[in-house]
């Protein structure tokens, strides 16, 4: 059944994800799931069902949504800048505001029209957001707590406005409706600027082809656009250049680099016949390529759509504070309604009966909700970035919690993605003095990433190399010249090499990819978490096996292509495992996305980067155990302020209730709430990293 991907705007909490997903399902033919994270809808659709029909039943539900693709997405500033201009008023208006309602001295004749002036944009236009989002909810019959924001600040200022006008003899509230707008949009924007860049993965995957191509048409090369190259064509690839597209390779030989399809650093050797894939590296040679896959059937693209596909498919996470609110709102309307009704029926003024249940709104207005999450999450993520730890997201943290199993990419992550001569073993009574110099003579004349870790090792030892001649390269065989009268030959095998020469085996020399000093201790960290490692990468099984044994790592699924990695990573699950995947290359980007904790090395690329939910920029493994520690920290915080500023709200409302706890007390009960968690959420800047003891 076709699958429909639809990018939504306008939601704001759990309950905008579930009224969406309730108006999509209704739709004949279609299976939905909405993602708040990504602000995706995935629709499995019967055979005949339309697209428009999709987005129509969206905006019936109050908001808007458009076919999306890997190409085109809504770009993820927009929110963040339409919220940093209305924050930006809000707190220019409410400061004064403020200072003139709590400090006595400044409060001048007839100060609450000032007051009244100054509040009004900051409630009408910076909180608008929170009023539509609130009327959308009344739409379809439900609330969330942009319903209590909408209602406490306009109830606030409603009241302040009757008494101003009216003469009443009451307190204004403007303060209150300023402050409170303000405190919340704060929030608002520090999670619009948390999930800033998480749709630019795709996008970044896209751009890593090759924009022209010169393509051999009549004999002659004739420089085309990427998207005129069709299947069959045949287009050339000099060194340093990035293959065009997925090709079969039909002249010339060459090494290339496909690191970005299997995380290996060593070059694959290629000549006619071999398959190539497109954005990998030619490093030396001339190349003839035949294009056997373009567009979206490529590696590439395929990789994108992966990661895409992962992304889109992860269960929407509910925020604490919104599953609370789907029972706490409703209630708390409920409550202050019936407060008004009751001192009303018992012959109390109206005057007093409405400033009761103002009290009730007020007390139950999520101020230090609003400031729960994202303040933890700012001095959480101040602190990791201090530590080289960066997160991404209040989102993310949940998982935390629940992973028991980390998955660890090799080539770059856990050892260093650098060639170098790891051994030497002499044979026929060789020295290994003769048998570095004249290897690396000869290897010093070959462009082959791995002559040239053999020639750099070489130098290092012996010093200056002495010259070559008569220099041969088979390529997929080896190099072979004279040095010092001798006829020199070294053959690959891949990271094994023989060097002979006068026609007797002289040594065998063995290359590999380094361990980060670091990644021993890494791996006993992460078990120390309650953590079982799984090494995963796309390099052979003998090689990953020895890195595995060198940093304490039982586990090892070895030669596996990015589809691959992904699906690894969902077999895990699928055995009821939680993941946490730690990569650094594009090929980790599709396992990142589908791992329930993504952790990508910064010193990786861009892409491995962006389609994850932590990133450790230092490229130290033990990041990685200091990444799932602070997440942990910051999540635990979190919930502490979220049932603290429950705790003062519902702890209040009975006194508001019962006519014992006017506006100005609620008020300070808020700042009572606010204060803590404020204090509570500075407590993260003492999280210690074992890294900072060395």
């Amino acid at each position: 059944m076709p699958v429909v991907q639809l990018e939504l705007e306008g939601m704001t909490c759990a309950a905008c994800a579930a009224r969406i997903e309730k108006k999509l399902n209704k739709v004949a033919g279609a299976a939905a799931t909405v993602n708040l994270a990504t602000e995706r809808a995935t629709v499995t659709c019967a055979p005949g069902t339309s697209v428009d029909s999709l987005v129509e039943a969206v905006r019936d539900a109050g908001y808007d949504a458009r076919e999306a693709d890997a190409a085109h997405r809504r770009a993820a500033d927009e929110p963040a800048r339409s919220i940093r201009r209305r924050l930006a008023v809000a707190i220019v208006l409410s400061v004064p505001v403020a200072l003139l309602a709590m400090v006595g001295p400044l409060q001048f004749p007839h100060w609450e029209w000032a007051a009244l002036v100054l509040s009004t944009p900051v409630v009408f236009w910076s909180g608008l957001g929170f009023h539509r989002a609130a009327w959308r909810a009344a739409r379809g019959l439900s609330a969330s707590m942009d319903t209590l924001i909408s209602l406490g600040t306009l109830s606030a200022w409603g009241w302040s406005t009757a008494v101003l006008l009216f003469g009443l003899d009451a307190e204004t509230y403007y303060e209150l409706a300023a402050v409170i707008t303000t405190l919340i949009l704060l929030g608002r924007y520090l999670e619009a600027r948390a999930k800033r860049g998480s749709n630019a993965a795709i996008r970044r995957l896209l751009e890593l082809g090759v924009k022209d191509v010169r393509v051999v048409r009549a004999g002659s090369e004739v420089v085309v656009p990427l998207a005129d190259v069709r299947v069959g064509d045949r287009f050339v690839v000099r060194p340093g250049e990035k293959i065009a597209t997925d090709g079969v390779v039909v002249d010339g030989s060459s090494a290339v680099d496909q690191s970005m399809l299997t995380g290996e650093a060593i070059p694959v050797e290629v000549a006619p016949g071999n398959d190539v894939a497109g954005a990998t590296i030619n490093t030396y040679g001339r190349l003839v390529v035949q294009a056997t896959k373009v567009g979206a059937d490529t590696a590439l693209a395929q990789i994108a759509a992966l990661v895409d596909q992962a992304q889109s498919g992860k269960a929407p996470i509910q925020r604490i504070a919104d599953r609370i609110s789907a029972i706490f709102v409703p209630i708390v309307i409920a409550m202050a309604l019936a407060t008004f009704a009751a001192w009303l029926a018992f012959g109390a003024t109206a005057s007093t009966a409405f400033t009761t249940g103002v009290a009730v709104l007020i007390i139950a207005c999520p101020c230090a909700l609003g400031l729960a999450t994202p303040l933890a999450l700012m001095v959480g993520t101040g602190r990791g970035a201090q530590l080289g730890v960066l997160i991404k997201g209040p989102e993310v943290l949940e998982e935390t919690r629940r992973v028991d199993t980390v998955v660890l990419d090799k080539t770059g992550t856990v050892t260093e993605g650098r060639i170098h001569l790891a051994d030497v073993a002499l044979l026929n009574g060789a020295d290994r003095a003769d048998v570095l110099r004249l290897a690396g003579a000869v290897e010093s004349a070959s462009e082959h990433p791995i002559a040239q870790a053999v020639a750099a090792a070489a130098l290092s030892e012996v010093g200056a190399l002495p010259p070559v001649t008569r220099f041969r390269n088979e390529p997929g065989v080896g190099v072979t010249g004279i040095v010092d009268g001798h006829e020199v030959s070294v053959g690959r095998r891949g990271g094994r090499l023989e060097v002979a020469w006068d026609g007797v085996a002289r040594a065998e020399l063995v290359v590999q990819d380094v361990v980060k000093p670091t990644s021993r201790a890494a791996v006993a960290e992460l078990k120390a978490l309650g953590l079982t490692p799984v090494l995963l990468t796309g390099d052979s099984r003998d090689s990953a096996t020895r890195v595995a044994a060198e940093v304490g790592i039982e586990t090892v699924v070895a030669e596996v292509y990015p589809a691959g990695k992904a699906a690894e990573v969902e077999r895990l699950q699928n055995e009821g495992r939680v993941v946490a995947m730690v990569g650094d290359g594009i090929n980790d980007a599709p396992a990142l996305a589908q791992a329930d904790l993504g952790v990508a090395i910064g010193t990786g690329t861009d892409v491995a980067i962006e389609a994850s939910d932590l990133t450790l920029v230092s490229g130290d493994l033990r990041g990685a155990a200091d990444a799932i520690r602070l997440a942990r920290q910051t999540l635990r915080t979190i919930k502490g302020n979220l049932f603290w500023a429950f705790a003062y709200n519902v702890a209040a409302i009975p006194l508001a209730v019962a006519g014992l706890l006017n506006p100005i007390i609620a008020a300070a009960a808020m700042a009572a709430s606010s204060l803590f968690v404020v204090t509570n959420s500075l407590r993260l800047r003492r999280f210690h990293s074992t890294r900072e003891a060395t």
